[in-house]
């Protein structure tokens, strides 16, 4: 069970992983030991997977960014699979989630543009055994991104 302190920990964390241990400890209100400590548990726990880069999209050129709804064709086992290995290893594939509902697969896709959305669909995912269909929503602006929410633009 992670107490008050823990969340504030990690909070703190998700808003910046590369805080100095002295500093998180300070804010927190811990020695610095005692928040190395406690750093070390949440890790070990598997509280904290791991620390990452969060890449900004539009500057790193794959600022084209679509929620792809799949529907399979069926629910082959072999075949399923080879759809989640698949995906599992396409760049352009930030998230992919089973769901509920009309759609059996959501995938979050960057791409530089819509030509290279178009690619991702006719020479990879169409391509797929598993999928019968998809359903492409562009995404025009991030309301709340990663836990941050995104200033609208005037």
């Amino acid at each position: 069970m992670l107490d008050e302190t823990d969340h504030r920990i990690l909070r703190l964390l998700k808003q910046d992983s590369r805080i100095s241990n002295a500093d998180l400890a300070e804010q927190v209100g811990l020695s610095t030991s005692s928040c190395w400590r406690r750093v070390r548990a949440l890790e070990d726990s598997g509280a904290i997977r791991n620390y990452s880069v969060v890449l900004d999209d539009e500057k790193t050129g794959l600022g084209f960014q679509v929620l792809v709804h799949v529907q399979l064709t069926r629910h082959d086992p072999e075949k399923l699979r080879e759809f989640i290995s698949a995906v599992g290893r396409k760049e352009e594939v930030r998230d992919c989630y089973a769901t509920t509902g009309q759609s059996d697969y959501h995938l979050f896709v960057c791409c530089s543009d819509l030509n290279a959305y178009n690619r991702f669909l006719e020479d990879f995912l169409f391509r797929l055994p598993a999928v019968a269909s998809a359903q492409s929503n562009v995404v025009l602006r991030a309301v709340k991104h990663q836990d941050k929410v995104v200033k609208p633009t005037p």
